[in-house]
C-alpha cells in the first residue's frame, strides 16, 4: 500500500508540481534567491544585535538547519545515489535552487501571519497563513484545510521523521561501536526528553551551539578529503552530470529513477515547499517578513548545495559499489569515508550523525508541538502528552527497518507538500505584494520595516507586529517622509 501511494504521489503528482511551482516563484520574483543572496548574511548578522525575549534570526536559522541537516544529508543522499544513481544529486541541486525561492515565500508568509502567544513568544506557520490568508477565498474551508495541514505535520515530523532519524543514528552507532540499537534509542530518548521538556527556548539555545559545530566539523572533514583527492573532483562532478542527463546509466530506470529519487530525497533533505521551516521562521523577531524569508532561503542553500554535495562527493570518489543493498543508507556513507581516511571514519560519522539527529529530533518535536498547539491552543496537558509520545517514538525508531520508516515518511511528506503548495499558489498575490514592499525598501536604501497599516486588509495579529524601539523609529520616520 505504501509503495502504491508513493508511486501515485511522487511519480504522478509531485514530480509535475514541486519543481514547476518553484520555477514559477523564481521567475515571477525576478530570481529573488539570487538577487538577495549576498544580503542573506547581512540580515543574519542583524540577529546578533537583536534585543528582546523573542528568538533571533540566527536561532531560527540554526533550528531550521538542525531539521534540514541530519539523516537527509547523510543517509538520504546515500539512498538517492543507491536507488537513482549519481545523477540524482543533480536533481537534488535543482530542487534546492528553485526551492530557495519557494522557501523565501512560505517563510515570509509565516512571518506575516504569525501570532504572539501569552508567554510573549511567536507561533506561526502554514496552518496560520492557510486559515487567515485563505479565509476570504475559502471561507470556513480555510480552517478545515489548516487542520488537515496540522494533522499531516504531526504525522510527518512529529512522528515519522523522529522514527527515521532515530533509526539512522542507532544503525550507525551499532555499525561503528557494536552498541545494540535499543541501547542507543534509550540514551537518545533520555537526552531528547531533557531538552524538549524545557520548551522552545531551551531547544533554540541548544541547537544554536550544536548546529555550527556539527556542520563545520563535517564540512571540514570533506574539505580535507577533497584537498587530498583534488584530481578526482572533476571526474566526480562529471559522473553526476552524465548520469543526470542519461549519458550513462547506473541503475534500472535511468534518468527517470535519478529524477524521482533526486526530487524525493531533495525535498526530504531541504524541506522547501513542505511548509515545515515556516513554523520555525515564525518564531523569530524581524522588522520585515522578507528578512526571515531570505535567511531561510540560505538554510536551503546550506543544506542542499553545500552539505548534500559534500556527502555525494565522498561517496562517488570512494569507488564503493553503489548498488549493494548491504551498504544502503548511512552504512554507504560510513563505508565511503572509511575508504578515504580509514576505519575511524565509521566512528566520526556515528558521532556526527548522533549530533545531527539530536538537533533534528528537537526540530521535529517542535513542529509536532506546533501542530498540537494549533489543535489544543496552548494546552499544557496536551503538550506533556505529546512529549511523552515523541520520546516513545525515539525508542520505536531504534527497532524498525529503513524501508518502513522511509516509506511511511514519504507518503505523509508528499501529502503535506501538496497541501502547502496548493495554499502557496492561492496566496501568491499576497506573497508577491510582500516582496514588492521588501524590494521597495531596498531600492529606497531604507532599513526594511513592515508597516502593518499597508496590510490593513489582511487578518494580521497586530500584537505580533509591535516593533522594537529602533525599528519603530525607522517606521515613524518613513511615515513622516511619505508624500501626502
Amino acid at each position: 500500500m505504501l509503495a502504491t501511494l508513493n508511486d501515485l504521489i511522487w511519480s504522478k503528482i509531485l514530480l509535475f508540481t514541486l519543481v514547476p511551482i518553484g520555477l514559477y516563484f523564481t521567475l515571477r520574483s525576478g530570481f529573488v534567491q539570487f538577487r538577495y543572496f549576498g544580503r542573506m548574511f547581512g540580515v543574519l548578522a542583524q540577529g546578533f544585535s537583536h534585543r528582546g525575549s523573542e528568538a533571533t534570526s540566527f536561532q531560527a536559522l540554526a533550528l531550521s538547519v538542525a531539521g534540514r541537516v541530519g539523516a537527509g544529508n547523510i543517509a538520504g543522499v546515500a539512498v538517492a545515489i543507491t536507488l537513482g544513481g549519481p545523477g540524482a544529486i543533480f536533481w537534488m541541486w535543482l530542487v534546492g535552487l528553485v526551492g530557495m525561492a519557494t522557501s523565501f515565500f512560505e517563510c515570509s508568509l509565516a512571518q506575516l501571519f504569525k501570532t504572539r502567544e501569552p508567554d510573549g513568544n511567536f507561533r506561526g506557520g502554514p496552518a496560520y497563513y492557510i486559515e487567515k490568508g485563505l479565509k476570504p477565498l475559502l471561507g470556513a474551508g480555510s480552517k478545515g484545510l489548516a487542520y488537515l495541514y496540522s494533522f499531516l505535520l504531526l504525522l510527518t515530523f512529529g512522528i515519522a521523521f523522529i522514527v527515521v532519524q532515530s533509526f539512522a543514528v542507532s544503525t550507525s552507532i551499532e555499525g561503528a561501536f557494536g552498541v545494540p540499537s535499543m541501547a542507543t534509542g534509550v540514551v537518545l530518548a533520555i537526552l531528547i526528553g531533557i531538552v524538549i521538556l524545557g520548551g522552545v527556548s531551551r531547544i533554540a539555545s541548544v541547537v544554536e551551539i550544536i548546529v555550527p559545530v556539527m556542520a563545520i566539523g563535517y564540512v571540514g572533514l570533506v574539505l580535507f578529503i577533497i584537498a587530498t583527492n583534488l584530481s578526482d573532483v572533476p571526474a566526480a562532478f562529471s559522473t553526476i552530470f552524465r548520469h543526470a542527463l542519461g549519458l550513462e546509466e547506473a541503475v534500472a530506470g535511468g534518468v527517470g529513477a535519478a529524477i524521482l529519487q533526486g526530487i524525493r530525497r531533495g525535498l526530504f533533505s531541504n524541506e522547501a515547499g513542505l511548509g515545515s521551516a515556516p513554523n520555525v521562521a515564525a518564531i523569530a523577531y524581524v522588522a520585515h517578513p522578507g528578512q526571515q524569508g531570505i535567511v531561510q532561503a540560505l538554510s536551503v542553500f546550506i543544506d542542499t548545495i553545500i552539505l548534500c554535495t559534500c556527502t555525494a562527493l565522498i561517496i562517488i570518489m570512494s569507488g564503493v559499489p553503489l548498488g549493494d543493498a548491504a551498504t544502503d543508507g548511512v552504512i554507504l556513507t560510513q563505508t565511503a569515508l572509511a575508504e578515504h581516511v580509514g576505519d575511524w571514519a565509521e566512528i566520526f560519522v556515528a558521532v556526527a550523525l548522533f549530533l545531527f539527529v539530536v538537533s533534528s529530533i528537537m526540530y521535529n518535536y517542535y513542529l509536532g508541538e506546533t501542530a498540537v498547539d494549533y489543535f489544543f491552543q496552548d494546552n499544557k496537558a496536551a503538550f506533556f502528552a505529546y512529549r511523552v509520545i515523541a520520546i516513545g517514538f525515539v525508542l520505536v525508531g531504534a527497532m524498525v527497518n529503513l524501508g518502513a520508516a522511509f516509506g511511511f515518511a514519504d507518503v505523509t511528506m508528499g501529502l503535506l507538500a501538496l497541501v502547502n503548495l496548493f495554499a502557496l499558489v492561492l496566496l501568491s498575490p499576497i506573497a508577491f505584494r510582500l516582496l514588492r514592499d521588501f524590494d521597495a525598501e531596498f531600492r529606497a536604501k531604507r532599513v526594511p520595516v513592515l508597516d502593518p497599516e499597508a496590510f490593513a486588509d489582511l487578518d494580521l495579529d497586530h500584537a505580533a507586529w509591535q516593533l522594537h524601539e529602533a525599528d519603530e523609529a525607522w517606521l515613524e520616520k518613513r511615515r513622516q517622509d511619505r508624500p501626502v
